[in-house]
């Protein structure tokens, strides 16, 4: 009863705080509901950033895959601190010059209106099959699993499964199409300093557990008996082989912290560069302490598993066993009220730039052209309703996945490569025609479908066949072959990004725009730079750079 009061109180305090945040800003205009008024400061990007990023799919599916295979998987989280680097410093001054309010738009000024309406339709279609249902799936897991609703409400798993899932959708989608944009980043800052709290809490106690009562014991421990899971290169059947950090890897990173419309909208809301800058950097600095919270944990629950003291029936399931185990009753609901707010804070920002997308990029440029900004505002809310439940409703058919995060960062490259290619080569060239671009996108979707969907699975499947046939039947020999077959999904990325790039240029050389492109400033904020943002930004990577050295 405790650990529910205490869950409620604090879910009701961020809600009124961020109302009483809002309640000023004028929601009818575009930049008042889609950029918060471009008011946003340092500290509230930052938070914002993190709590977008940080939620349930990063926190049950990165420690998931740390249980499985150890540290290395903390190459999703570090490496992200040197994209938000590249954004602050080159990324975003280009973004606020121009004034936009979304990333298409850049490509209707770079290339043509239907280039910016492609992208946007692959955003969107991302957003509602893969990221929108991934989040409610994830979050309703660990929220179901923490409150044990199944046993609360009498209930079965699935059906428990399906009223989490809604509960969320609905609550996210209030916060999301009624509040705007600063309601949503107000809310997450308030929920970043809790989660950052919380989930440092979970590996402290998981230590103290192992270590009778020391931290510095319950580290020891971890490294005397599974030095394997320390390792930050790993092997070859690794899910992210230390090779692919130099191809597809960072090439994901920058698609999604540079490009990514539900990421770099809170950066396109920042009052001017200065903020917008070191809130990137703030953010990357938080990031680096990122694997304390989603990668320990599961080494822990690991550990834990094989001496005994913790059963996990699933690699996705150990941060909510763990947290069951191991998490003083008193806190339970102060936690599962910050990872409730973890999990609102990413359905509700993409669900808010979902409505950004198509109220500014499809709705005002094809169905009404001449619709007034309140109008707009009004549709692109009535058009995130209408995905808030579309998203509701595929969301429980992902419950067959065997890795929550190894399926999204998967699936996401069917449109993450083909529109970071465009925007790479619009930002240098200046002659590459509009034509290349679309090329560029339907190639680029369409060759990493047929890789990943239609080869993969028939050269694993002719590799596997081969090998038992040869007389292979230990798993681990098994599964050398299947990694062996075909080439690892981020190293498809990379070679796609190369070739779809060469493709442009060629289309660039043969048939260039008459007239050179030339980026339009808007002066909507100032865009006079943080004179230490290189500085920082230099330190910053040296501490990645050190890390995997010392984990090496």
């Amino acid at each position: 009863m405790l650990g529910i009061i205490s869950f409620i109180g604090f879910t009701l305090i961020v809600a009124i705080v961020s109302w009483s945040a809002t309640r000023k800003t004028n929601e009818e205009t575009s930049d008042g509901y889609f950029l918060g008024g471009r008011s946003l400061t340092a500290g509230v990007i930052a938070g914002s950033l993190l709590l977008t990023n940080l939620s349930t799919e990063q926190i049950v599916g990165l420690n998931g895959a740390a249980f499985s295979e150890g540290i290395l998987v903390m190459a999703w989280e570090t490496l992200a601190a040197i994209a938000m680097v590249v954004t602050a410093v080159f990324l975003l001054p280009r973004y606020l010059k121009s004034g936009l309010i979304t990333i298409p738009q850049f490509l209707a000024e770079r290339f043509d209106i239907t280039t910016k309406t492609l992208t946007s339709s692959l955003f969107l279609t991302g957003y509602v099959v893969v990221l929108l249902p991934t989040i409610l799936y994830s979050g309703s897991l660990a929220i179901s699993g923490m409150f044990d609703v199944p046993t609360l409400l009498g209930v079965s798993k699935g059906t428990a499964l399906w009223l989490c899932v809604w509960a969320i959708g609905i609550i996210g989608s209030i916060y999301a199409v009624f509040g705007g944009l600063k309601a949503v980043a107000v809310s997450d800052a308030i929920n970043a300093i809790g989660l950052l709290i919380g989930g440092i809490l979970i590996p402290i106690f998981g230590l103290l557990a192992i270590g009778d009562g020391s931290v510095m014991e319950g580290i020891a421990v971890l490294n005397d008996k599974i030095p394997s899971h320390f390792d930050s290169i790993g092997g070859t059947t690794a899910s992210v082989p230390f090779a692919t950090i130099f191809t597809g890897m960072m090439l994901v990173q920058l698609f999604y912290w540079g490009t990514n419309q539900q990421i770099i909208q809170r950066a396109l809301g920042a009052k001017n560069l200065q903020e917008g800058q070191k809130g990137l950097l703030l953010g990357a600095f938080i990031k680096i302490l990122g694997p304390l919270i989603v990668v320990l944990p599961g080494v822990i629950a690991y550990y834990m598993s094989v001496n005994g003291s913790l059963s996990v029936g699933a690699p996705d399931e150990a941060y909510g066993q763990l947290v069951r185990k191991i998490l003083p009753k008193e806190f339970i609901g102060f936690f599962a009220a910050v990872l409730f707010g973890a999990i609102l804070s990413s359905f509700n920002s993409v669900l808010n730039s979902s409505v950004t997308l198509f109220g500014i990029d499809i709705y005002k440029e094809h169905i009404n052209r001449e619709a007034d900004e309140k109008t707009v505002v009004k549709y692109g809310k009535i058009f995130g309703v209408i995905l808030a439940i579309a998203a509701m409703i595929i969301a429980p058919f992902l419950s067959s996945l065997e890795s929550i995060f190894t399926y999204l960062q998967q699936v996401n490259g069917i449109y993450s490569i083909p529109i970071l290619t465009i925007i790479f080569v619009g930002f240098v060239t200046k002659k590459v025609p509009a034509i290349a671009a679309k090329i560029g996108l339907l190639t680029g979707s369409i060759l990493y479908i047929i890789s990943e969907f239609v080869l993969r699975p028939n050269f694993v499947t002719k590799a596997l066949t081969n090998a038992k046939v040869s007389g292979v039947a230990n798993p681990e020999e098994l599964e050398l072959v299947t990694a062996g077959a075909y080439p690892h999904f981020l190293h498809i990325m990379a070679i796609l990004f190369v070739l779809n790039t060469i493709i442009m240029l060629i289309i660039g050389k043969l048939y260039p725009k008459k007239v050179a492109y030339e980026q339009k400033e808007s002066k909507q904020v100032d865009i006079t730079p943080w004179r230490y943002t290189k500085p920082v930004g230099v330190f910053i990577c040296i501490i990645v750079i050190a890390i995997y050295i010392y984990f090496s």
